[in-house]
């Protein structure tokens, strides 16, 4: 396979992950503020510092109210990580994978294109918003199953499978994240009885709650969600069963040594986090943390697999980083296309 090719494909999968979770992300935001009292709840702009949106946020000139916040991560072109961007790469990357991938997957992904377009006006508003999410969410589910229903398990699937799970895994963890950015300590006054909704809501936002009940046989408490969405090896969203998904494929590849030792110290990295004992602060440091070891592993897959980038012209395809302080965009040049 041509390394523009794989380049493309793995950067196809990432996109259709992104857009959904990003659709994920605020509708979990959207049910906190619905279920916790005012005093508590954590407002709309820890999405965009947990997005590493805050400068590009920052540079439109526009106000941190709800309405601006959720159109800049559902509708703003301008924003690479938004749901239409993402949409929009991801139908740009099929557009040239038309050899590789199958008709029917083509066909879904251009004609949902057109439709989040023709909707979108309208679905921002807070009415209709919800069901406009979860028809996105539904729409990336059956593009993945179709993916994966239609599609014979060569290179170009593997690259598929390794896009998608590392978009999960950071996703998922930002999802996370979104509980750590409340403000006020899980100790204060009068918190106690919304924290369960705030777990429940994280595994619903996931598709996770019943199969959390399967799993953990318990009540929904913080450190049980926290190792059930980030260390279950049976659950499909959790980070630690796509890094284990990630290995599975990567061993398909040649040239994969560095990139494993790489995988091998952020699965080292989550089963050693201990996670009863963290608070707020502490789940924040381990999620950007996390988010910095998945950064490490697809800087090795673009040095094993993919065309060096010499200039900065064509279209950017962006991953999310982290650093100690604040989550920064790290835009990587893509293919011409």
């Amino acid at each position: 396979m041509l390394s523009r090719v794989a380049e493309n494909v793995y950067w196809l999968a990432r996109y259709l992950e992104r857009a959904e979770n990003m659709a994920r992300l605020v509708n979990v935001n959207a049910n906190l503020l619905l279920d916790l009292p005012p005093e508590y709840r954590p407002g709309w702009l820890a999405l965009i510092d947990i997005t590493g949106s805050r400068e590009l946020f920052d540079a439109r000139e526009k106000r941190a109210e709800e309405r601006d916040i959720v159109h800049f991560l559902i509708a703003d072109l301008a924003n690479p990580g938004s749901i239409l961007s993402s949409v929009s790469s991801a139908r740009e990357n099929a557009r040239t994978l038309r050899d590789v991938l199958p008709n029917e997957v083509w066909e879904h992904m251009n004609e949902m294109f057109m439709e989040i377009k023709e909707k979108l006006p309208a679905a921002l508003s807070k009415r209709a918003r919800f069901h406009f999410l979860q028809r996105i969410i539904r729409g990336m589910q059956t593009l993945t199953g179709e993916l994966e229903g239609t599609m014979s398990r060569n290179d170009a699937f593997t690259l598929l499978m390794l896009g998608r799970n590392l978009e999960r895994a950071d996703m998922t963890s930002r999802i996370i994240d979104v509980r750590s950015a409340q403000l006020l300590p899980a100790d204060a006054p009068g918190f106690q009885p919304f924290e369960t909704i705030q777990w429940l809501n994280l595994l619903k936002s996931l598709s996770g709650y019943q199969m959390y009940r399967l799993s953990q046989r318990t009540r929904v408490s913080r450190s049980a969600v926290l190792d059930f969405v980030l260390r279950d090896l049976q659950f499909p969203r959790a980070c630690l069963f796509c890094l284990k998904e990630v290995e599975h494929f990567l061993r398909a590849l040649p040239r994969s040594a560095s990139v494993l030792g790489s995988l091998e110290e952020a699965r080292s990295f989550l089963d050693n986090a201990t996670l009863e004992t963290l608070d707020q602060p502490g789940l924040h440091e381990l999620i950007d943390r996390l988010q910095v070891h998945i950064i490490g592993m697809h800087e090795r897959i673009a040095q094993s697999y993919f065309p060096p980038r010499a200039g900065a012209s064509g279209q950017s395809q962006v991953q999310f980083l982290s650093d100690e302080r604040q989550k920064i965009p790290l835009s990587l040049d893509a293919p011409s296309i």
